[in-house]
């Protein structure tokens, strides 16, 4: 058998790289977040169009829940309450055990997730400024991180990316998170329903209380979730927040070394990542541009929210890690150049399944808004992939190219 010339693998290695990288480590649920997104703006812009949306928003002829008379209604209230419920989980394990366990490892995820919120809200209200008033109600479009398509881009990078930098990106998206459900809780909330909100409280007094005793096992706490899902549902709190609620109250005890958060958070977060997220970006992707037309894709919404997630981000987390670290309030990300803090800092700006997410609540009953805003939140979010890959592609040297040049020398 013929061995290829190293100086011939070399160059064929790094052409396929990018390929290699779309079925290993952490680019999978992300690609595949591209594919569902582009499959149904395809669907949306094609002769099927009637179809994909009559699938979604069409009337159900049955549905357990009468809130939920669409299947649209299930993706976003129903389904997307087990994403928030793995995002709890995550949340609560990094704070009591993970990389937010710290004062010293919380400073500057955190510090650069709140500017990350608050520039690309200030862009976005700048931009709006002067349009229709009802505008002002998407501020906090692009304010997320979508954590699995930008870990997703930055998996096909292998690991050229600097591990610190990894955990950084991955730490601000759990922090970006944690004020996304903030914000949907106090600024998203409709007319609150006081029994049935009364009757959630009451629910997870009963769970905190399970807790305490150190109960053991899970169905008690996955019986109880569910009640409180449909308590939240009806209570004018956004439904999802039961998730992240119930979540919290999961202990961390368990009948061996894997504890019954950990455990809920490993089984659940495989079909979190690619199956619910996944048919959430299918439901709510979808676009038909020949509705909005040139006029409609550069309207002040699409344009404020791409300009929030690709210009906010970048210059809102960069300014903070440079003035944290200026300050010696907290140093930058371990052994990563300014020019790589750059580049994650621009994936920070896609914002895809929050943005998409939050786009819904924040224009009820304004189809034009929402499917405006949707092209906001792609446009931005491509841009910011595409942008940020390019820069850290740049700036950053693979082992084998560091290797290849000690041979050399």
């Amino acid at each position: 058998m013929v061995k290829t010339p190293e100086p011939i693998r070399a160059p064929i290695r790094a052409l396929f790289a990018p390929v290699r990288a779309l079925f290993v480590g952490d680019a999978s649920a992300g690609i595949l977040l591209i594919l569902v997104a582009a499959a149904a703006m395809l669907l949306a812009n094609s002769t099927l169009s009637h179809e994909y949306h009559e699938l979604f928003h069409g009337t159900l002829g049955f549905t357990p829940v009468t809130k939920l008379n669409t299947l649209h209604l299930w993706v976003n209230d129903g389904l997307m309450a087990i994403f928030f419920f793995v995002v709890g989980l995550e949340v609560k394990r990094e704070w009591i055990e993970g990389q937010l366990s710290s004062a010293d490892q919380r400073r500057l995820p955190v510090l650069a997730a709140v500017a990350g919120m608050i520039v690309p809200a200030g862009v976005y209200l700048f931009f709006v400024q002067g349009a229709a008033p009802e505008l002002a109600q998407g501020w906090a479009i692009p304010a997320a991180t979508d954590i699995a398509f930008a870990m997703g881009v930055l998996g096909l990078l292998g690991n050229r990316v600097p591990a610190s930098l990894r955990l950084f990106l991955l730490t601000v998206a759990i922090v970006d998170d944690i004020g996304a459900v903030l914000i949907i809780a106090v600024a998203y909330t409709a007319g609150i329903k006081l029994t049935w909100l009364i009757g959630a409280i009451v629910i997870v007094g009963i769970m905190l209380a399970l807790n305490r005793m150190r109960v053991k096992t899970v169905v008690p706490f996955l019986i109880l979730a569910i009640a409180l899902w449909f308590f939240v549902l009806n209570s004018g709190v956004h439904a999802t927040i039961a998730g992240v609620v119930a979540a919290l109250t999961i202990p961390m005890v368990g009948k061996d070394d894997n504890t019954m958060l950990e455990k809920l958070e490993h089984g659940l977060a495989p079909w979190s990542a690619y199956l619910i997220v996944p048919v959430f970006g299918f439901a709510n992707a979808g676009v038909d541009l020949s509705d909005l037309g040139m006029e409609g894709v550069l309207a002040p919404l699409p344009l404020a929210i791409a300009a929030g997630l690709f210009l906010g981000k970048q210059v809102g987390i960069v300014a903070a890690i440079f003035a944290a670290d200026k300050i010696d309030f907290a140093p930058r990300p371990h052994g990563a150049s300014w020019a790589e803090i750059w580049g994650v800092s621009i994936l920070c700006g896609i914002g895809f399944t929050m943005s998409l997410f939050i786009g819904e609540l924040a224009f009820p009953g304004y189809r034009l808004l929402i499917d405006e805003a949707k092209i906001g939140i792609l446009l931005g979010s491509a841009c910011s992939a595409v942008l940020g890959y390019t820069i850290l592609r740049m700036t950053t040297k693979h082992p084998g190219d560091t290797q290849g040049l000690a041979k050399e020398s």
